[in-house]
């Protein structure tokens, strides 16, 4: 055996494990056993796990089922994976056992050799750190925090941030009229502050849809062990690790009601992916209507002008792409095809377990990282500072033939339709068709096509 080499032993015997690694036999088994992607689990999914063992060695302890010294020695342990440490000691493969029992196994080992120094006594990866738990309960349990941290932290907060810009540019721009469009056709006027209105309200609905799935993931599997029975774990264990992690987040874990439904099924987790497809769909929506607004410059729509960021075109001089709205567009794309394979995933329940728990993990997490991310992108780089070309507005607004919509109720649809046509044919404004085609008076089409009263008077706040 190499220098660079100890020998680990496990159930199944002895194998080669690097000499400088934390981990162990298991871990190593799984390092060898699945070469399939070279991704690794996110960070926060392994931070919920030591979490995880960090509060059920503090409830073990309570229960007088381990020692003082043993707890304290794998809470000084799981801190420092909390705190970022030790980063490199988790390499195993998204794509494993679909239990994630090589991770849950990965990080007791990482927590054992590391507590076994701190504390000065041999500290086993089963049957201390794992005490009380099964991967079957705890990588269930850590979907839901890891989910619940970073709806809280990260995805909620960002789309609050996104929804106050958008309030503020929808106050802002609510005198800005412009021509609407329909099937992208030129439509009846509507303000700009009304439009962005729309979006804001999206946001908001989103907002509300994510908070309303949050209950079902604060429910946790922690304490049905193998198969929701609750073997080899206290009967007091559930509700006093859930009420520990609760103290730890600031987050109201509780024991699910079934453990048979969180081992077998993962629909809070499918839900809380739905809902970021729901958001996806919004934001690849406001995305696009920005870059058709920002179209052009000249041969365009060229409304507004997203803010230059960087070159467009490595062969075109003066070029300028909207590059944060098409980033936002990739990102909506990457979340529903995310969706879909947490949907794929969550019908994997076999019997007692479901069978893709590690591949939920990373998916869930991806989405709600990259929607956080690009709603703060948006919101900063696409929505705050963007310029209204005001003379492109007017001026599309003024030859727009569909104002004459608001003459139906006087002189009809047919005739309308017929003022309509003759200013598009002529391409001249349609009060001067209007005024040849009619008897009304200038003065009074003038006010019976203000594009401004057509908006309806102005926007209403979300």
């Amino acid at each position: 055996m190499s220098d660079d080499y100890r020998i680990e032993k496990d159930s199944m015997g002895g194998l080669k494990v690097p000499a400088d690694a934390l981990y162990a036999a298991q871990t190593q088994r799984a390092v060898e056993n699945f070469p399939v992607s070279g991704i690794p689990l996110p960070a926060d999914f392994i931070h919920a796990v030591a979490l995880i063992k960090r509060c059920a060695a503090q409830v073990n302890q309570d229960l007088g089922l381990l020692e003082p010294g043993l707890a304290a020695a794998i809470a000084v342990a799981a801190d420092e994976i909390l705190a970022g440490k030790h980063a490199g000691q988790f390499p195993l493969d998204v794509f494993q056992t679909g239990s994630g029992t090589s991770t849950n196994m990965n990080v007791n080992e990482v927590i054992a050799t590391l507590a076994s120094r701190a504390g000065g006594l041999p500290v086993s990866a089963n049957d201390h750190v794992n005490m009380g738990q099964s991967s079957n309960d705890t990588i269930p349990s850590a979907i839901h925090v890891s989910a619940a941290i970073a709806a809280h932290r990260q995805l909620i907060p960002a789309l609050q941030h996104l929804h106050s810009v958008l309030q503020a540019r929808a106050a802002a721009l609510r005198s800005v009229v412009k021509t609407g469009r329909t099937h992208l056709m030129d439509a009846m006027p509507v303000s700009l502050g009304q439009e962005i209105d729309g979006w804001a309200t999206q946001i908001a609905n989103a907002i509300e849809r994510l908070q309303a799935s949050l209950p079902r993931i604060y429910r946790l599997a922690q304490g049905g062990t193998a198969v929701g029975t609750g073997i080899n774990a206290d009967p007091r264990f559930a509700a006093q690790i859930a009420r520990k992690l609760a103290e730890a987040t600031g987050i109201p874990f509780e024991p699910n009601s079934s453990f048979f439904e969180s081992l077998s099924a993962q629909d809070a987790a499918v839900e809380l992916s739905g809902q970021c497809r729901t958001l996806a769909v919004g934001l690849m929506k406001i995305a696009n209507d920005l870059r058709w607004m920002n179209s052009g410059p000249l041969a365009g729509l060229g409304e507004i002008e997203l803010a230059a960021l960087q070159p467009g075109s490595s062969i075109m001089p003066g070029k300028v792409n909207p590059v944060i709205p098409e980033a936002v567009c990739m990102v909506a794309a990457q979340v529903m095809g995310n969706d879909a394979t947490i949907a794929i995933a969550g019908q994997s329940g076999n019997f007692q377990l479901n069978v893709m728990l590690p591949l939920i993990a990373y998916n869930l997490l991806q989405s709600l990282s990259l929607l956080a991310n690009a709603t703060r992108l948006l919101a900063d780089k696409g929505i705050a500072d963007f310029k209204v070309c005001g003379d492109k507005i007017d001026q599309a607004l003024a030859l727009n033939p569909i104002l004459v919509t608001a003459l139906n109720p006087i002189i009809g649809y047919a005739k309308a339709a017929e003022i309509a046509k003759a200013a598009y044919k002529t391409r001249r404004p349609v009060i001067d068709v209007a005024v040849e085609l009619t008897d009304i008076p200038r003065d009074e089409l003038k006010r019976l096509m203000d594009p401004v009263k057509l908006t309806g008077g102005g926007i209403q706040r979300v």
